[in-house]
């Protein structure tokens, strides 16, 4: 059995054919990577296909790591290295026998390997590949943590490690102390991981870190309450803050290389009943993915887009609540805009990606630059484009406005549900409607639906409630999709997350009703009449219909429309 190749297992078996099988060696030839691997990314078989196979022509065990809590003491039987490089990771121990959960049990150098290193008879087990690497990301990341932890503890005190860390800082040895080593592991696990936020909650008993993924908080780990003000104190060196100083919230930046790349962090503190809580949000550079489809603009917008991003002057309104995906709108339709003969300025708080060829200023309110302040000094830099970051006040909206009204296009953000709700956000910031309805131009509405986890998606039918709540017509017997939950999406049923649009164009008949102060009801039909608007709704609906989110996530997200 130690010699019969994978290939001709799964021909014995005919879920593959000849042709097919040569087909995947060519592509495993190109791709350089296992032949299961091939086999299932080019779908001639399935994960499962290929996982009880191997279970029934090797006599060996499946396991699934989702439910499986795999000790942090595991990490010292096999090196990271040997784990990452044949995509193992130790499970258990039972007496002498080291239980090895493997994506490909026929490497047997693998297995060789990793009882030379442990000094035990390695006991193999069939896991997914995406499973194993998930668990090797948390086994190996919490390893530092869980390293660092215990020798934070051992010390004397937490002074002698602030007072480490800070020597440390100025030298630039960031691994000289567990301190540092612990703060490191956890912000290693949180880009693994896609998480934009990292929370340290200090609690009566301990701190509680928490990371947030697709939009939604998960637990990840906990950190005992006496090693919290040098965690905290830790934080507060990388980003240059005040460590003595914990009565009044503070707000910094850090960078940290990671993995070859510059990781951008904004840091923030608040005081709280149990100490200070530290935020980190993560901040991306040379993001390569900003494109149309890519943040999920559907084709039918497109031609509204094109309309927006071909005006000379103006004003083009990206809306949405906290975290619904405007910044990377914003950073798209500047990527589009961006040629030799324009000059485009943008400001920013913060500069979260950097675009070349744009001139972008970082706004600093403790030096008087602001919104407001920045914009006028830009209008004598001789812009054609601008880009303000966010509308937060009547003065800064107002000079938007002006400089629109001037033949300068502006493009820029603002905090409201809709783009009805940013016209009456306009005027309650004191800016008049004769100034909305001449220099507005368009309003992109947006929000962010979770998608389905491709690992685990399945077939459901939803309740009828659900469907009528959603605005989706029943029809009996359809199936819909939705993630039962896994290992890969922190058993929510979902990763990642896809954007959902409406775009409003203002035209003549929208443009009198904002100077009458038109209600909500006559907007949105004047909206359909002039210019053919589909509300976001619709758009989440298809995205149900195509299997990309769920009724219940269109409900969670815009039930509120």
């Amino acid at each position: 059995m130690r010699t019969k190749r994978l290939g001709d297992m799964l021909l014995e078996l005919g879920l593959i054919t000849e042709g097919q099988l040569k087909e995947a060696l060519d592509y495993q030839a190109k791709e350089k990577e296992r032949l299961g691997t091939t086999l299932v990314k080019h779908h001639y078989i399935t994960e499962g296909q290929l996982i009880d196979a191997l279970r029934m022509q090797l006599g060996i065990d499946y396991i699934d790591l989702t439910r499986v809590d795999i000790s942090p003491e595991m990490s010292r039987f096999v090196p990271k290295n040997l784990a990452k490089k044949m995509t193992i990771v130790p499970v258990r121990i039972s007496k002498d026998q080291l239980y090895l959960a493997m994506a490909d049990p026929l490497n047997f150098m693998a297995i060789e390997e990793a009882q030379h290193t442990s000094k035990k008879k390695i006991v193999p087990m069939i896991a997914s590949e995406p499973a194993v690497k998930r668990a090797i990301n948390i086994l190996y990341g919490n390893e530092g943590a869980a390293e660092a932890m215990a020798q934070m503890q051992a010390e004397t005190a937490a002074a002698q490690e602030v007072r480490q860390g800070q020597t440390a800082a100025r030298e630039g040895q960031e691994n000289v102390t567990p301190m540092i080593r612990l703060v490191n592991s956890i912000i290693e696990r949180a880009i693994s991981e896609n998480a934009s936020d990292i929370h340290f909650e200090p609690t009566e008993e301990e701190m509680v870190v928490r990371m947030r993924i697709d939009g939604q908080l998960h637990r990840i780990m906990t950190i005992p309450s006496e090693l919290k003000d040098s965690v905290i104190s830790r934080l507060k060196i990388m980003s240059q803050l005040d460590i003595v100083e914990k009565r009044i919230p503070q707000d910094g930046r850090a960078v940290m290389h990671l993995r070859g790349k510059d990781i951008d962090m904004r840091i923030s503190t608040l005081p709280t009943l149990y100490g200070e809580k530290v935020v980190i949000r993560i901040l991306k550079r040379n993001e390569e993915t900003l494109n149309r489809r890519g943040i999920g603009i559907p084709a039918v917008e497109d031609a509204k887009i094109d309309t927006l991003l071909g005006l000379t002057s103006g004003v083009i309104m990206i809306v949405g609540p906290t975290g619904s995906g405007k910044s990377s709108t914003m950073y798209t339709l500047i990527r589009e805009l961006l040629s030799d003969r324009t000059n485009l300025i943008t400001l920013e708080d913060p500069v979260e990606y950097h675009i070349k060829g744009a001139t972008q200023v970082q706004i600093n309110e403790k030096v008087g630059l602001t919104f407001a302040s920045g914009l006028r000094s830009v209008l004598r830099q001789d812009p054609d484009i601008i880009c303000v970051g966010e509308i937060r006040d009547g003065e800064t909206a107002e000079i938007a406005m002006r400089a629109a009204m001037t033949g300068h296009l502006v493009i820029t953000t603002i905090h409201t549900e809709d783009a009805i709700s940013a016209i009456d956000r306009l005027r309650d910031m004191g800016v008049a409607s004769y100034l909305i309805a001449a220099g507005l131009r368009g309003v992109i509405s947006q929000r962010l639906l979770r998608k389905i986890c491709s690992n685990c998606k399945t077939q459901i039918q939803p309740p009828k409630k659900a469907l009528e709540m959603a605005g989706i017509p029943e029809n009996p017997g359809k199936l819909y999709w939705q993630g039962a939950g896994c290992d890969q999406c922190f058993n929510s049923g979902y990763r990642g997350r896809i954007g959902v649009f409406e775009v409003m164009l203002i035209q003549e008949e929208l443009r009198r009703c904002i100077l009458e102060g038109a209600d909500r009801t006559r907007f949105l039909d004047a909206a359909r009449r002039a210019s053919q608007y589909v509300p976001m709704l619709e758009h989440a609906q298809k995205l149900v219909e195509e299997g990309v989110s769920t009724v219940d996530e269109v409900i969670r997200t815009l039930l509120a429309l």
